[in-house]
């Protein structure tokens, strides 16, 4: 007889082993016979009981996640409690009582699939313990997330300490840059303290350098002076010597005379005024030793010249004054000059003619009021900055961001001479009155002085430490006015190429600065909108100082008559200052920035340049 009893090994696999049982055994127990169907229902039902543990206990594992999901402080949702088996189940495994477990499943399969009780009739655990597992799930979170923030709590511990010490080390380098600051303020007020000392020297040596400055230029005064009396005096001797030496020869120099006397008079006359011209010590360059020799240079004239142009100032002053102060000014003709801003204006000598140079790189002639073009010049490479005509309104030169300066012949039409040396961009020229030289000045902080006659530079006026940003020849006069970028202005001797005067006392740097006609009064103006009025005679402050800010101020100009001062403002405001109560009497309004302004001969009309291209004249 066979039959398949259940056997439990020590391990967690079940197993049916088939045994075969004699007909004679003596053990007096009664077995049954088992059929193939339930033979074959057993062992799968024994094989699939890992399958149902792991089951059990996933289904265990889902019931606890959805409990924690539960909120039992909530009245309106109940917990359903576990069925019998079920928490027997779960409570075994989570006590970890395996052996316990095996034989619980083996009973419980074998009662079940005998039908020895009915399922329906097992009852459910009560509330409480579902409970009370809800509850130690929840208890597990928590210390789970405890530890979780403790871990998180030693991290910004740490974190905290390292904050601390870059708190303690900046503190540290604050302290030392704060000990640095404090011995460097300590060292500046020592080196204050030094430098004050020195101030008192330096303004007495300024002084010396001043007073000898100005005895140098009244002693080269004295010497041409004396020079021209020196010649006067030796031409009147060698007169009175020829007169002395006719009478003492008689009839025999009146017949000579009389038979040839054109041959005989010119052979004697012209060698001896050659001679005289050629005696004279001023125009022998051997004898200046701050000239190189070159026998075409020039010679600057003798400062004992008076304008011709002051006589005809003085019968211009009222009428124009009476103009100017009844605010008649007023708009008659706008052209367009350039196709990019205007930059400078120039007047001829002599005729109605406006010359005016632009960023368009070219310069253009046109006749006034009507403003009819006459001539127009190319050359230049960049834009142009100045413009200035020759004292007889044959040539024309011009100033570019090109670094050059340029010699223009009106007749011929084209560039007849270049002058190159200057190593940055220049910004304004003028003419000499005798016309043989030619001042520019650069953004290089330097002035030169060139000589038209042997195409050469005489002489590099140093000393401003910042830009020059314009020159003006005093007409008439050697003396040379420049303004400057380093906030100063400058008063030169251009026979000497040295600083006879510096005017202090614009806070910003200095865009333009002119003469009236007389030489006796300079004007400037700044970038800060400030003109200042200077008296050369006295020129230890400026005499008059009106702000017209807060933008730059670019160029000033004197009416004929000076009695009244135009500027050009960045602002596109051109104001008339009456100088005679030295107050801002009339503003004309203009479109864009007036870049320069110039009166006509006659103090007639108003012409200003703008930075739109236009040309307004003003009548």
């Amino acid at each position: 007889m066979t039959t398949d009893p259940c056997q439990q090994p020590e391990t967690d696999s079940y197993f049916i082993e088939s045994l075969t049982i004699p007909a004679d055994s003596d053990d007096g127990f009664q077995y049954d016979e088992v059929t193939f169907e339930e033979h074959c229902s057993l062992t799968e039902g024994e094989e699939d009981l890992e399958a149902t543990v792991r089951a059990i206990q996933e289904r265990s594992d889902d019931t606890t996640s959805v409990a924690l999901n539960l909120d039992a402080s909530q009245p309106g949702v109940s917990h359903v409690p576990e069925v019998l088996d079920d928490f027997l189940r779960n409570f075994l495994v989570k006590m970890g009582m395996k052996k316990t477990l095996d034989c619980f499943q083996t009973e419980w399969t074998e009662l079940a699939h005998k039908g020895l009780w009915n399922t329906n009739q097992i009852e459910l655990v009560p509330e409480v313990y579902t409970q009370n597992q809800l509850l130690d799930s929840q208890l597990k979170n928590a210390q789970r997330e405890r530890d979780e923030y403790k871990h998180a709590a030693l991290a910004a511990a740490d974190t905290l300490v390292k904050l601390q010490k870059a708190r303690d080390f900046h503190r540290l380098q604050h302290k030392r840059v704060m000990q640095e600051k404090t011995r460097l303020i300590e060292d500046i007020r020592k080196l204050k303290t030094h430098c004050s000392s020195y101030e008192p020297v330096l303004r007495q040596m300024n002084e010396k350098y001043q007073v000898a400055l100005k005895e140098k230029m009244l002693a080269s005064l004295e010497r041409d002076r004396a020079l021209g009396q020196a010649h006067s005096l030796e031409a009147s001797l060698h007169n009175t010597q020829l007169v002395s030496a006719t009478e003492g020869r008689g009839e025999d120099l009146s017949q000579e005379a009389s038979s040839k006397p054109d041959v005989k008079l010119g052979k004697e006359t012209k060698p001896q005024m050659v001679k005289v011209g050629r005696s004279d010590p001023s125009k022998d360059l051997t004898k200046n030793p701050n000239m190189s020799k070159n026998i075409k240079d020039s010679e600057f004239p003798v400062n004992m010249r008076v304008n011709p142009c002051l006589a005809h100032m003085k019968d211009l002053s009222i009428s124009v004054q009476d103009s100017v102060k009844a605010n008649s000014f007023h708009l008659t003709n706008t052209f367009k000059a350039h196709s990019l801003a205007v930059s400078c204006l120039a007047l001829h000598p002599c005729k109605q003619v406006l010359a005016c140079g632009g960023d368009d790189l070219v310069w253009r002639l046109w006749g006034l009021p009507e403003g009819e073009l006459i001539a127009t010049g190319e050359g230049h490479s960049d834009w142009l900055s100045g413009i200035s005509f020759h004292p007889d309104g044959s040539r024309l030169a011009t100033t570019s961001g090109d670094t050059s300066v340029r010699v223009w012949d009106l007749a011929q039409g084209h560039c007849v001479l270049i002058l190159e040396g200057h190593t940055g961009a220049t910004w304004g020229c003028t003419f000499h009155s005798c016309g043989d030289f030619v001042a520019s000045c650069s953004l290089d902080y330097t002035v030169k002085v060139w000589d038209l006659q042997s195409e050469r530079c005489r002489y590099t006026l140093r000393g401003h430490t910042g830009s020059v940003n314009s020159v003006e020849f005093l007409p008439f006069s050697n003396t040379l006015l420049t303004s400057s970028a380093d906030r100063t202005l400058s008063l030169w001797d251009a026979r000497t190429g040295l600083c006879a005067l510096s005017l202090y006392g614009h806070r910003s740097s200095c865009n333009h600065a002119t003469f009236t006609a007389a030489g006796d009064i300079v004007a400037s103006c700044d970038a800060l909108g400030f003109v200042m009025l200077w008296d050369v005679r006295n020129p230890a402050a400026p005499t008059v100082t009106v702000e017209t800010g807060p933008l730059p101020s670019n160029q000033v100009a004197f009416s004929p008559s000076d009695q009244t001062l135009v500027v050009a403002g960045d602002d596109g405001d051109v104001r008339l200052m009456d100088l005679a109560v030295s107050q801002v009497a009339r503003v004309l309004k203009h479109e864009d920035a007036v870049q320069s302004v110039i009166f006509d001969h006659k103090g007639e009309y108003l012409l200003s340049g703008v930075s739109d291209g236009q040309i307004y004249v003003w009548s």
